[in-house]
Protein backbone atom coordinates (compact mmCIF):
# COMPACT_ATOMS: atom_id res chain seq x y z
CA UNK A 1 0.00 0.00 0.00
CA UNK A 2 3.17 2.65 0.91
CA UNK A 3 4.50 2.12 -2.98
CA UNK A 4 1.14 2.20 -4.76
CA UNK A 5 -0.13 5.21 -2.88
CA UNK A 6 3.48 7.09 -3.37
CA UNK A 7 2.91 6.38 -6.78
CA UNK A 8 -0.29 7.77 -6.80
CA UNK A 9 0.67 10.96 -4.66
CA UNK A 10 3.71 11.61 -7.06
CA UNK A 11 1.70 11.28 -10.21
CA UNK A 12 -1.37 13.42 -8.34
CA UNK A 13 0.97 15.76 -7.55
CA UNK A 14 3.24 15.47 -10.82
CA UNK A 15 -0.23 15.97 -12.71
CA UNK A 16 -1.26 19.05 -10.47
CA UNK A 17 2.10 21.02 -11.68
CA UNK A 18 1.70 19.87 -15.75
CA UNK A 19 -1.45 21.16 -15.14
CA UNK A 20 -0.47 24.72 -13.66
CA UNK A 21 2.45 24.44 -16.32
CA UNK A 22 0.25 24.26 -18.92
CA UNK A 23 -1.91 27.01 -17.51
CA UNK A 24 0.56 29.67 -16.92
CA UNK A 25 1.78 28.55 -21.05
CA UNK A 26 -1.36 29.17 -22.01
CA UNK A 27 -2.08 32.78 -20.22
CA UNK A 28 1.32 33.97 -21.20
CA UNK A 29 1.05 32.97 -24.93
CA UNK A 30 -1.51 35.92 -25.47
CA UNK A 31 -4.20 33.96 -26.17
CA UNK A 32 -6.61 36.12 -25.43
CA UNK A 33 -10.56 36.64 -26.16
CA UNK A 34 -9.70 39.56 -28.58
CA UNK A 35 -6.79 37.51 -30.10
CA UNK A 36 -9.34 34.73 -31.27
CA UNK A 37 -12.00 37.05 -32.58
CA UNK A 38 -9.67 39.07 -34.85
CA UNK A 39 -7.83 35.69 -35.68
CA UNK A 40 -11.08 33.59 -37.00
CA UNK A 41 -12.69 37.11 -38.46
CA UNK A 42 -9.25 37.31 -40.25
CA UNK A 43 -9.66 33.93 -42.00
CA UNK A 44 -13.14 34.60 -42.58
CA UNK A 45 -12.79 37.64 -44.29
CA UNK A 46 -9.11 36.88 -46.35
CA UNK A 47 -7.72 33.21 -45.10
CA UNK A 48 -3.62 35.15 -45.86
CA UNK A 49 -4.54 37.79 -42.99
CA UNK A 50 -5.59 35.23 -40.63
CA UNK A 51 -2.18 33.44 -41.14
CA UNK A 52 -1.00 36.70 -40.38
CA UNK A 53 -2.98 37.15 -37.27
CA UNK A 54 -1.96 33.71 -36.13
CA UNK A 55 1.64 33.72 -36.77
CA UNK A 56 1.57 36.94 -34.73
CA UNK A 57 -0.05 35.48 -31.75
CA UNK A 58 1.95 32.49 -31.94
CA UNK A 59 5.00 34.73 -31.34
CA UNK A 60 3.32 36.23 -28.55
CA UNK A 61 2.07 39.18 -29.37
CA UNK A 62 -1.27 41.03 -29.06
CA UNK A 63 -3.33 41.19 -31.93
CA UNK A 64 -4.40 44.85 -31.09
CA UNK A 65 -1.08 45.76 -31.76
CA UNK A 66 -1.10 44.90 -35.45
CA UNK A 67 -1.94 47.37 -36.98
CA UNK A 68 0.42 49.75 -35.09
CA UNK A 69 3.15 47.49 -36.27
CA UNK A 70 2.08 46.86 -39.47
CA UNK A 71 1.49 51.09 -39.66
CA UNK A 72 5.39 51.86 -38.58
CA UNK A 73 6.93 49.06 -41.00
CA UNK A 74 4.71 50.55 -43.81
CA UNK A 75 6.03 54.72 -43.20
CA UNK A 76 9.85 53.04 -42.28
CA UNK A 77 9.66 51.13 -45.66
CA UNK A 78 8.09 54.50 -47.75
CA UNK A 79 10.77 56.78 -46.27
CA UNK A 80 13.37 54.42 -46.73
CA UNK A 81 13.26 55.23 -50.77
CA UNK A 82 14.59 58.34 -50.32
CA UNK A 83 17.21 57.68 -47.65
CA UNK A 84 20.07 56.63 -49.81
CA UNK A 85 20.24 59.88 -52.13
CA UNK A 86 23.34 60.86 -50.83
CA UNK A 87 25.21 57.47 -50.18
CA UNK A 88 28.62 57.26 -50.43
CA UNK A 89 30.05 54.29 -51.55
CA UNK A 90 32.63 52.76 -48.76
CA UNK A 91 35.51 50.63 -50.43
CA UNK A 92 35.08 47.05 -50.14
CA UNK A 93 37.47 45.95 -52.04
CA UNK A 94 41.68 46.50 -52.45
CA UNK A 95 40.56 46.85 -55.99
CA UNK A 96 41.19 51.23 -56.34
CA UNK A 97 40.05 50.85 -60.12
CA UNK A 98 36.62 48.93 -59.11
CA UNK A 99 36.09 50.99 -56.05
CA UNK A 100 36.49 54.21 -58.31
CA UNK A 101 34.27 52.31 -61.05
CA UNK A 102 31.61 51.97 -58.51
CA UNK A 103 31.23 54.84 -57.13
CA UNK A 104 30.86 56.42 -60.34
CA UNK A 105 28.06 54.11 -60.78
CA UNK A 106 26.45 55.04 -57.64
CA UNK A 107 26.78 58.77 -58.50
CA UNK A 108 25.12 58.30 -61.66
CA UNK A 109 22.26 56.37 -59.92
CA UNK A 110 21.67 59.62 -57.54
CA UNK A 111 22.01 61.87 -60.47
CA UNK A 112 19.11 60.05 -62.26
CA UNK A 113 17.50 59.51 -59.26
CA UNK A 114 17.40 63.50 -58.64
CA UNK A 115 16.73 64.37 -62.48
CA UNK A 116 13.51 61.88 -61.70
CA UNK A 117 12.18 63.71 -58.58
CA UNK A 118 12.55 67.14 -60.49
CA UNK A 119 10.72 65.64 -63.57
CA UNK A 120 8.34 64.50 -61.16
CA UNK A 121 7.58 67.75 -59.14
CA UNK A 122 7.30 69.45 -62.36
CA UNK A 123 4.52 67.61 -63.91
CA UNK A 124 2.54 67.69 -60.92
CA UNK A 125 2.61 70.63 -60.95
CA UNK A 126 1.99 70.93 -64.72
CA UNK A 127 -1.01 69.06 -63.84
CA UNK A 128 -2.42 71.02 -60.88
CA UNK A 129 -1.90 74.30 -63.01
CA UNK A 130 -3.78 72.54 -66.03
CA UNK A 131 -6.66 71.58 -63.52
CA UNK A 132 -7.10 75.06 -62.50
CA UNK A 133 -7.28 76.57 -65.98
CA UNK A 134 -10.11 73.90 -66.34
CA UNK A 135 -11.68 75.03 -63.96
CA UNK A 136 -11.37 78.51 -64.31
CA UNK A 137 -13.25 77.95 -67.70
CA UNK A 138 -15.38 75.94 -66.09
CA UNK A 139 -16.25 78.90 -63.76
CA UNK A 140 -16.29 81.68 -66.52
CA UNK A 141 -18.65 79.40 -68.59
CA UNK A 142 -20.73 78.86 -65.47
CA UNK A 143 -20.56 83.04 -64.67
CA UNK A 144 -21.92 83.42 -67.95
CA UNK A 145 -24.94 81.51 -67.76
CA UNK A 146 -23.36 78.79 -69.85
CA UNK A 147 -24.79 76.24 -67.79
Amino acid sequence: MTSSSNNDLGRSAGGRANEYRRARACNGSKWSGTNIVAMVLGFVFFWPVGLLVLFWILTGRNAVDLPAAIKAKWVALRSGADIDLNFKFESSSDNVVFNEYQQTQYDKIREIKHEISERSKRFNNWRADAQRRVDEAEFEAFMKGGY
